[in-house]
Protein backbone atom coordinates (compact mmCIF):
# COMPACT_ATOMS: atom_id res chain seq x y z
CA UNK A 1 0.00 0.00 0.00
CA UNK A 2 3.11 2.76 0.55
CA UNK A 3 4.44 2.03 -2.59
CA UNK A 4 1.22 2.54 -4.06
CA UNK A 5 1.06 5.83 -2.42
CA UNK A 6 4.20 6.92 -3.26
CA UNK A 7 3.59 5.79 -6.50
CA UNK A 8 0.89 7.79 -6.88
CA UNK A 9 2.64 10.95 -5.21
CA UNK A 10 5.08 10.79 -8.30
CA UNK A 11 2.28 11.00 -10.90
CA UNK A 12 0.13 13.77 -8.77
CA UNK A 13 3.96 16.18 -8.98
CA UNK A 14 4.49 15.75 -12.00
CA UNK A 15 0.80 16.24 -13.24
CA UNK A 16 1.33 19.56 -11.41
CA UNK A 17 4.75 20.18 -12.50
CA UNK A 18 6.65 20.04 -9.10
CA UNK A 19 9.91 19.79 -9.83
CA UNK A 20 11.40 18.88 -6.48
CA UNK A 21 7.81 16.98 -5.20
CA UNK A 22 8.84 14.91 -8.41
CA UNK A 23 12.40 14.49 -7.57
CA UNK A 24 11.43 13.85 -3.88
CA UNK A 25 8.64 11.06 -4.96
CA UNK A 26 11.27 9.34 -7.26
CA UNK A 27 14.01 9.11 -4.17
CA UNK A 28 11.67 7.84 -2.07
CA UNK A 29 10.63 5.27 -4.72
CA UNK A 30 13.85 4.16 -5.19
CA UNK A 31 14.66 3.99 -0.93
CA UNK A 32 11.33 1.91 -0.94
CA UNK A 33 13.19 -0.43 -3.48
CA UNK A 34 9.76 0.12 -5.75
CA UNK A 35 11.04 -1.69 -9.02
CA UNK A 36 12.39 1.52 -11.31
CA UNK A 37 9.99 0.09 -14.08
CA UNK A 38 6.77 1.00 -11.96
CA UNK A 39 8.35 4.34 -11.21
CA UNK A 40 8.75 5.18 -14.87
CA UNK A 41 5.06 4.04 -15.46
CA UNK A 42 3.82 6.70 -12.56
CA UNK A 43 5.74 8.92 -14.65
CA UNK A 44 4.33 7.99 -17.86
CA UNK A 45 0.81 8.04 -16.06
CA UNK A 46 1.80 12.00 -15.26
CA UNK A 47 3.07 12.62 -18.99
CA UNK A 48 -0.35 11.11 -20.38
CA UNK A 49 -2.49 13.73 -18.33
CA UNK A 50 -0.08 16.52 -19.37
CA UNK A 51 -1.24 15.58 -22.70
CA UNK A 52 -4.84 15.19 -22.16
CA UNK A 53 -4.19 18.94 -20.57
CA UNK A 54 -2.31 20.53 -23.10
CA UNK A 55 -4.75 19.44 -25.75
CA UNK A 56 -7.83 20.63 -23.46
CA UNK A 57 -6.22 23.87 -23.89
CA UNK A 58 -5.29 23.88 -20.24
CA UNK A 59 -2.04 23.71 -19.92
CA UNK A 60 0.36 25.50 -22.66
CA UNK A 61 4.09 25.00 -24.54
CA UNK A 62 5.56 26.43 -21.13
CA UNK A 63 4.07 23.55 -19.00
CA UNK A 64 5.03 21.26 -21.41
CA UNK A 65 8.60 22.20 -21.56
CA UNK A 66 8.72 22.07 -17.90
CA UNK A 67 7.07 19.01 -17.66
CA UNK A 68 9.32 17.67 -20.04
CA UNK A 69 12.89 18.79 -18.37
CA UNK A 70 11.17 17.11 -14.69
CA UNK A 71 10.50 13.94 -16.59
CA UNK A 72 14.58 14.09 -17.83
CA UNK A 73 15.63 14.90 -14.26
CA UNK A 74 13.21 12.30 -12.37
CA UNK A 75 14.72 9.63 -14.79
CA UNK A 76 17.98 10.49 -13.78
CA UNK A 77 17.43 9.69 -10.62
CA UNK A 78 16.15 6.27 -11.63
CA UNK A 79 18.17 5.21 -14.02
CA UNK A 80 21.16 4.33 -11.58
CA UNK A 81 18.57 1.42 -10.17
CA UNK A 82 17.64 0.02 -13.55
CA UNK A 83 20.02 -3.48 -14.08
CA UNK A 84 22.80 -2.56 -16.64
CA UNK A 85 20.69 -4.70 -19.48
CA UNK A 86 17.63 -3.10 -18.76
CA UNK A 87 18.70 0.28 -19.51
CA UNK A 88 18.14 0.36 -23.42
CA UNK A 89 16.40 3.03 -25.76
CA UNK A 90 13.10 3.09 -26.20
CA UNK A 91 13.73 3.76 -29.77
CA UNK A 92 16.05 5.87 -32.04
CA UNK A 93 14.64 9.06 -33.76
CA UNK A 94 16.67 11.07 -36.59
CA UNK A 95 14.55 14.94 -36.55
CA UNK A 96 15.21 18.06 -38.74
CA UNK A 97 13.65 21.12 -40.28
CA UNK A 98 13.44 21.17 -43.60
CA UNK A 99 15.75 23.29 -46.31
CA UNK A 100 14.37 26.68 -46.37
CA UNK A 101 12.78 26.96 -42.57
CA UNK A 102 14.90 28.26 -39.60
CA UNK A 103 12.03 27.19 -37.26
CA UNK A 104 12.92 25.08 -34.87
CA UNK A 105 10.75 25.74 -31.41
CA UNK A 106 8.31 23.52 -31.82
CA UNK A 107 11.40 20.61 -33.11
CA UNK A 108 12.86 21.45 -30.06
CA UNK A 109 10.05 20.39 -27.44
CA UNK A 110 9.54 17.49 -29.22
CA UNK A 111 13.30 16.77 -28.90
CA UNK A 112 13.10 17.44 -25.23
CA UNK A 113 10.23 15.23 -24.62
CA UNK A 114 11.55 12.56 -26.66
CA UNK A 115 14.54 12.44 -24.99
CA UNK A 116 12.96 12.65 -21.66
CA UNK A 117 10.80 9.46 -22.44
CA UNK A 118 14.34 7.37 -22.88
CA UNK A 119 14.27 7.76 -26.88
CA UNK A 120 17.65 8.05 -28.51
CA UNK A 121 17.66 11.65 -30.85
CA UNK A 122 19.37 12.75 -33.34
CA UNK A 123 19.20 16.40 -34.38
CA UNK A 124 19.88 17.78 -37.61
CA UNK A 125 18.87 21.04 -36.77
CA UNK A 126 17.43 23.58 -39.50
CA UNK A 127 17.68 24.06 -43.21
CA UNK A 128 18.17 20.58 -43.97
CA UNK A 129 18.86 19.21 -46.94
CA UNK A 130 17.15 15.99 -48.24
CA UNK A 131 20.27 14.61 -49.12
CA UNK A 132 21.28 15.62 -45.34
CA UNK A 133 17.78 13.82 -44.37
CA UNK A 134 18.86 11.00 -46.79
CA UNK A 135 22.15 10.23 -45.57
CA UNK A 136 21.60 10.46 -41.72
CA UNK A 137 18.74 7.59 -42.37
CA UNK A 138 21.45 5.43 -44.06
CA UNK A 139 23.94 6.26 -41.41
CA UNK A 140 21.65 5.89 -38.13
CA UNK A 141 19.04 3.60 -39.12
CA UNK A 142 16.89 5.02 -36.98
CA UNK A 143 13.27 4.05 -36.01
CA UNK A 144 11.27 7.21 -37.18
CA UNK A 145 12.43 10.32 -39.04
CA UNK A 146 11.14 13.79 -38.09
CA UNK A 147 10.04 16.36 -40.49
CA UNK A 148 9.35 19.87 -39.12
CA UNK A 149 8.23 22.87 -41.34
CA UNK A 150 6.56 26.40 -40.28
CA UNK A 151 6.83 28.01 -43.10
CA UNK A 152 4.14 27.33 -46.08
CA UNK A 153 6.60 27.51 -48.64
CA UNK A 154 8.76 25.20 -47.33
CA UNK A 155 6.41 22.26 -46.88
CA UNK A 156 6.77 21.09 -50.38
CA UNK A 157 10.38 20.44 -48.95
CA UNK A 158 9.30 17.34 -47.05
CA UNK A 159 7.67 15.56 -50.20
CA UNK A 160 11.01 15.87 -51.36
CA UNK A 161 12.45 14.44 -48.59
CA UNK A 162 10.52 11.18 -48.87
CA UNK A 163 10.83 10.94 -52.93
CA UNK A 164 14.59 11.32 -51.91
CA UNK A 165 14.02 8.36 -49.33
CA UNK A 166 12.59 6.54 -52.01
CA UNK A 167 15.36 6.97 -54.54
CA UNK A 168 17.72 5.94 -52.36
CA UNK A 169 15.88 2.56 -51.49
CA UNK A 170 15.54 3.90 -47.47
CA UNK A 171 11.46 4.62 -47.38
CA UNK A 172 10.24 1.16 -46.17
CA UNK A 173 12.98 1.28 -43.45
CA UNK A 174 12.17 4.12 -41.13
CA UNK A 175 8.28 5.86 -40.60
CA UNK A 176 8.40 9.25 -41.53
CA UNK A 177 6.27 11.62 -39.30
CA UNK A 178 5.84 15.62 -40.05
CA UNK A 179 4.48 18.12 -38.46
CA UNK A 180 4.27 21.71 -38.75
CA UNK A 181 1.15 24.44 -38.73
CA UNK A 182 0.68 24.67 -42.08
CA UNK A 183 -0.24 20.99 -42.72
CA UNK A 184 -3.19 18.51 -42.47
CA UNK A 185 -3.61 15.11 -42.06
CA UNK A 186 -4.44 15.11 -45.76
CA UNK A 187 -1.65 17.54 -47.15
CA UNK A 188 0.35 14.37 -45.42
CA UNK A 189 -0.59 11.04 -46.89
CA UNK A 190 -0.21 13.23 -50.11
CA UNK A 191 3.49 13.63 -49.94
CA UNK A 192 3.45 10.15 -48.33
CA UNK A 193 4.08 10.75 -44.60
CA UNK A 194 3.18 7.75 -42.54
CA UNK A 195 1.82 10.24 -39.58
CA UNK A 196 1.16 13.83 -39.18
CA UNK A 197 1.35 15.48 -35.48
CA UNK A 198 -0.24 18.80 -35.46
CA UNK A 199 1.51 19.72 -32.14
CA UNK A 200 4.79 18.64 -30.40
CA UNK A 201 2.57 16.92 -27.64
CA UNK A 202 1.02 14.67 -30.60
CA UNK A 203 4.17 14.05 -31.95
CA UNK A 204 5.70 12.58 -29.27
CA UNK A 205 2.58 9.90 -28.45
CA UNK A 206 2.53 8.87 -32.58
CA UNK A 207 6.37 8.60 -32.20
CA UNK A 208 5.85 6.40 -29.53
CA UNK A 209 2.84 4.04 -30.86
CA UNK A 210 4.98 4.23 -34.09
CA UNK A 211 8.05 2.48 -32.32
CA UNK A 212 5.73 0.00 -30.10
CA UNK A 213 4.79 -1.45 -33.32
CA UNK A 214 8.05 -2.18 -35.77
Amino acid sequence: MEAEGILERLTTALVEIDRGGTLRACEEAMAAEILPERAVEALSNGMTIIGERFEAGEYFLSELMMAGVILKDAQEVIKPHFKVDQVEAAGRVVIGTVEGDLHDIGKNIVISLLEASGFEVTDLDVNVPAERFVEAVRELEPDVLGLSALLRATVPEMGNVIRALEEAGLRQKVKVVVGGLPLNEEYARRMGADRYAEDAWKGVEIIRKVVQRT
